[in-house]
């Protein structure tokens, strides 16, 4: 698996886009780096933004970037409303897939040595990257911000971790670490008040705040909600107060609980939440989480599409209240998809069948099966769904949800089967394509297409295991489901039986170019026997149909 890290530079600039651009055009002058997203800031003066690759190429950008920041950002004229303590702020890195966050700290401290001693900044090092525990939190080592650090930097305890114990008046200092996900999250105040969006703040951060108790000492009374650091503040731009989040550990805190709470403590002080605003990009399940939480708040069902999950947390969080918010630029797996994999789902109904219909040999009744498949499940998860809504039947509104929860699960894997079939062909037309002058050659081509050859057979394998799964989802829905419907689930066992017939096929004509025999005596005997529980579970359920149209 490729190894990827996120880095999300925080720079001390929201407003001159030429300066912006200046940085972000050095981050993309190192090959292998996808920027993700660049969210300027007017009233906090900074931009944050957010770039994917693999570590090497990920270490060099963001060196760049910090390089052409201390170039460019005079923080002795810097005024915003974030705290901030260099040009480039905070550099964070994230492992996102096939590193692990003790590597990743590796690379952190490779990035802080390198600035430090290239560029002559302080650097300090933060969360996992840092071995010391009073230095490991960024609001600590923040604390005092640009104009404290002149003093600050001078006492032995705060000596950088990379570079000079000197503070540049112009660039300032830079903090790297190495971190989890962190979102960060701002809930949007019926109020121009700081004091009362600090008020929130403190009700729900975990932190919380300072009181007094019976002997009249200080001490610290918890929020409601851990791995979340919050304060208020006013965003000029916008003419209103905000909670300003930053979730630590989405894991702990979701995104939906975070809001939720800023509704009940904005509530009990006078006030509403009248949406909210994401910073950067932010994990999909986040948002499906979310919608599901509010459908489910609405005693709704939760086996919707991933679509509607994800316009549902919108329209719940408020998200698009102070500019629209589109998921294919703020959702990062939305931004880390590649199109390629996608070549046939997202193909519309005609482009689909014409390219079916076309001389080129794939698709082909594998990717068919695969989305006859898709097609009888969502009918089923239709089914699940109405009746989940259906008058009278409120007190089995979880039941339903359920199924169709399931049944969103078992759609999605059948059209990621669409694609993943024609790749499969491909695989095998690429391998006996593969040159054959050398002995050295046959040999790496011929194992070339027993490889491609046994992926091609666990495919449509696949296909039949999660459609015949599927077939149980559906004979549920015609025994229980809204009557009204019955019909439309007897269609979705149709057509799961006929991907599964489909499938087999596949799995047959493939397998007999594969030199391991005693794999496809097992595979077959595995095939055969899920064609007929097949067969026999399409006459049941389509009795069961006939029984029930027939009352």
């Amino acid at each position: 698996m490729k190894q990827l890290i996120e880095c999300v530079p925080n720079f001390s600039e929201g407003r001159d886009l030429n300066i912006i651009r200046q940085i972000t055009d050095r981050i993309e002058s190192v090959e292998g780096i996808k920027l993700l997203n660049v969210d300027p800031g007017n009233a906090t003066n900074r931009t944050v933004v957010t770039f994917v690759g693999e570590p090497d190429a990920v270490i060099e950008a963001a060196f760049r970037g910090i390089e052409k920041a201390a170039e460019l950002i005079d923080m002795s004229k810097h005024k915003g409303e974030h705290p901030r303590m260099g040009a480039t702020d905070v550099c964070p890195l994230i492992p996102i897939s096939g590193i692990t966050m003790e590597e990743t700290v590796v690379y952190a401290k490779k990035l802080g040595e390198k600035v430090g001693k290239l560029l002559n900044l302080p650097v300090y090092l933060y969360e996992s990257a840092q071995s010391n525990p009073a230095r490991k939190n960024l609001s600590i080592i923040r604390a005092g911000e640009y104009e404290g650090f002149f003093t600050k930097i001078k006492q032995a305890e705060w000596k950088p971790d990379f570079g000079p114990a000197e503070y540049s008046a112009k660039s300032g200092a830079t903090v790297i670490g190495a971190r989890d996900f962190l979102v960060a999250y701002n809930a949007n105040l019926n109020t121009t008040s700081v004091r009362r969006a600090n008020s929130v703040a403190f009700d729900i951060r975990e932190n919380g705040r300072k009181i007094k108790n019976e002997k009249g000492e200080d001490v610290v009374q918890p929020g409601t909600c851990k791995s979340v650091k919050a304060i208020g503040w006013f965003i000029e731009e916008y003419g209103i107060a905000q909670v300003s989040m930053n979730l630590t550990n989405i894991n702990i805190t979701p995104l939906h609980i975070a809001f939720d709470e800023c509704v009940k403590s904005a509530y009990n002080r006078g006030m509403r939440v009248t949406g909210s605003e994401l910073v950067g990009l932010v994990p999909l399940k986040s948002l499906t989480d979310a919608g599901k939480y509010f459908l489910e708040k609405q005693n709704r069902s939760t086996g919707v599409s991933e679509k509607d999950l994800v316009r549902i947390a919108i329209k719940s969080l408020g998200l698009d209240e102070l500019s629209p918010f589109k998921p294919e630029e703020r959702i990062i797996e939305y931004q880390l998809r590649d199109k390629a994999d996608e070549r046939l789902v997202s193909m519309s109904l005609i482009d689909f069948a014409d390219e079916t219909a076309s001389e080129s040999p794939a698709p082909g009744g594998g990717s068919v099966s695969a989305y006859m498949g898709a097609l009888g499940i969502s009918l089923a998860t239709m089914v699940a769904n109405l009746s989940s809504h259906k008058k009278g039947w409120d007190d089995r509104w979880k039941e339903f949800s359920g199924w169709a929860d399931k049944g969103q699960v078992i759609k999605k894997n059948l059209i990621a089967l669409v694609d993943e079939d024609t790749r499969a062909f491909n695989q095998i037309m690429n391998a006996f394509g593969l040159p054959k002058g050398t002995d050295q050659e046959k040999a790496s081509r011929s194992e070339a297409i027993q490889a491609a050859t046994l992926n091609a057979i666990e495919v449509p394998l696949k296909t039949m295991k999660i459609c015949l799964e599927s077939m149980t989802i559906i004979k549920e829905m015609v025994k229980e489901g809204n009557p009204n419907s019955v019909t439309d689930a007897g269609v979705g066992a149709l057509c799961a039986r006929s991907a599964i017939i489909g499938a087999y096929l596949n799995v047959k004509v493939n397998g007999s170019g594969l030199k391991d025999k005693a794999y496809m005596e097992k595979t077959m005997k595995e095939a055969e026997a899920m064609k007929a529980a097949a067969e026999n579970m399409e006459k049941e359920i389509l009795q069961i149909v006939d029984n029930k149209i027939s009352e």
